[in-house]
């Protein structure tokens, strides 16, 4: 069992590495404010927790997340974020995906964690990470409410902000990363679990 253990460390630290890697390739959607941008680092947490399990897919996260914290502009909330939404996603894919472990199965936790995650990031930003963004960066809401409106009129406030921008984002997101990892996860998969 240890020896399990530590084969899985080394391939959760291999993984995250490439992970954190993956991540600085970011883009915006276009469809939504700069600030939301899109990487593909999800992907491989996503995998390692379908083949190893949720907890390492969680290590993953984490590890790419502490990596980041080395080239980091927003003192470590941008990462934080990523930790919480991403490790949310990644786990309950992953949980869903033990319990039917079949290409049906596959698809009924992408869809569903997309969906949850989506749902979880609109909580945790409108509770936490936007008045972080504020008291530790001195960046008003109200600022990135502006920002956003320009992209989509009907962001007015905060609560429109989450409603119209944030939750849409992770939806888009969420189906992206979910239809590469369903396409990709069997042929990689293999090589996880060698």
């Amino acid at each position: 069992m240890k020896q399990v253990e530590l084969k899985n460390l080394v391939k959760v630290s291999i993984f995250g590495a490439l992970a954190f890697v993956v991540m600085l390739i970011e883009f915006p959607l276009g469809i939504f404010p700069e600030f939301l941008k899109l990487d593909f680092s999800d992907c491989i947490a996503l995998i390692i927790s379908f083949a190893l399990g949720p907890a390492w897919g969680v290590g993953v996260e984490f590890l790419k997340n502490v990596l980041h914290l080395f080239v980091t502009k927003t003192v470590g909330i941008g990462e934080f974020a990523n930790f919480m939404i991403g490790g949310f996603f990644v786990y309950i894919a992953g949980y869903i995906y033990a319990k039917n472990r079949t290409k049906r199965g596959a698809a009924v936790a992408l869809i569903i964690s997309t969906i949850a995650f989506s749902v979880w990031a609109g909580l945790l930003n409108y509770f936490v990470l936007l008045p972080l963004y504020e008291n530790a960066l001195k960046f008003p809401i109200s600022e990135i409410v502006k920002i956003a409106s320009k992209v989509n009129g009907l962001v007015t406030d905060k609560f429109t902000l989450i409603l119209f921008s944030i939750i849409p984002f992770n939806l888009v997101k969420g189906t992206i990363i979910s239809v590469v990892t369903f396409v990709i996860y069997k042929r990689l998969s293999k090589i996880v679990k060698r």
